[in-house]
């Protein structure tokens, strides 16, 4: 299905966006203590004004399944949107978040912490720095007599990328298999069980400037397709550009990882589903990827803390739907992306 009609596309956006609270608050009832839609609303009424209301329906909301949702609609909109930068910054339609490598490195922080038994801000702290250091490293990697090409930085990113995967393994080989290998395994699996609103609050403003950043520039991110003389005719600094989108994504990247694990596809498929909507312009396939992300991501992870007593990770999930989603992309858009 494809939206041709302008006024449809805007519709549609601005639909797609009004969906968020209504599915946060059908999510939120969602779990072994079942809430209705009434239950929740009064318990957000009643926090406003101060009141205690009922207690068990406010602590199951806002100490357990509120923060969760939280995390899941800005990491869903931020890997969304950063698969949807990288994409049309490298005219890849195959690219995602990971491409600089920034996921791998990320992963090696946070296990680097957990192996010292650092706390959960210790760990996002140290999974961020790494994330960006692998971006950093990337960067300077591509450089070939002060200029970079956009074959090499993708190269690039697959050998920093294969660096930071290997030291992961080091990490998991020397970590003690009774007590930090297990939790170093499920982490990297990708669960959003750990969240805290201190926790929030260290990484929450590093997508949102991540968000900022890619929203304000997304009608520049069509110029990246064109070569560089054609950018520079336009009065464009395509180099400049370039930084600020790859900052932008590795920023975002390199938080959501560090604040619960790694999560597959996200990044690849929510891009393809909302260009087969709305065609190639990413001034309004970047806002739809935010919205669907973010959407995607909070249904994912109500099934994975919802689905059995114990909670599947989520990547696995993202995994098992992302699959035959993307088979069923491939066999109706015949392999071309537009």
């Amino acid at each position: 299905m494809f939206i041709e009609n302008k006024n449809f596309r805007s519709l549609f956006i601005l639909v797609s966006f009004l969906l968020i609270p209504v599915t946060v608050l059908i999510c939120l009832g969602v779990g072994r203590y079942s809430l209705s839609p009434l239950q929740i609303i009064q318990s957000f009424a009643d926090a406003l004004r101060g009141e205690s209301g009922d207690v068990m329906a406010k602590t199951v909301i806002f100490k357990v399944r509120f923060p969760r949702i939280l995390l899941a609609l800005v990491a869903g909109a931020g890997l969304a949107c950063s698969g949807t930068a990288f994409q049309g910054l490298f005219s890849n339609p195959l690219a995602t978040p990971d491409t600089l490598g920034v996921a791998s490195g990320a992963s090696f922080g946070a296990v680097l912490a957990m192996m010292f038994h650092w706390n959960l801000i210790g760990i996002q702290a140290l999974a961020l720095c790494f994330g960006l250091v692998s971006c950093f490293l990337t960067i300077q990697i591509s450089r070939i007599k002060g200029k970079s090409s956009i074959i090499m930085i993708i190269l690039s990113g697959m050998v920093i990328s294969s660096l930071f995967q290997a030291l992961v393994s080091i990490v998991k080989y020397l970590a003690d298999p009774e007590d930090e290998l297990p939790s170093i395994t499920y982490w990297l699996m990708g669960s959003m069980s750990s969240v805290t609103y201190k926790s929030l609050i260290f990484g929450v403003p590093f997508i949102l400037i991540g968000l900022v950043i890619i929203w304000s520039l997304k009608w520049r991110l069509n110029i990246l397709s064109l070569n560089e003389d054609e950018a520079k005719s336009m009065g464009v600094n395509i180099k400049y550009l370039r930084l600020c989108i790859i900052v932008a994504s590795s920023l975002i990247t390199a938080s959501v990882i560090s604040m619960c694990g790694q999560i597959g596809w996200v990044g690849l498929l929510i891009p393809h589903i909302s260009r087969m909507l709305l065609g190639s312009n990413n001034k309004t396939v970047v806002p739809l990827s935010i919205s669907f992300g973010a959407i995607f991501m909070v249904i994912i992870d109500t099934f994975a803390r919802s689905a059995s007593s114990a909670e599947i990770p989520i990547s696995i999930l993202t995994a098992i739907i992302g699959a035959p989603v993307f088979i069923s992309l491939l066999r109706k858009t015949g392999g071309v992306w537009a």
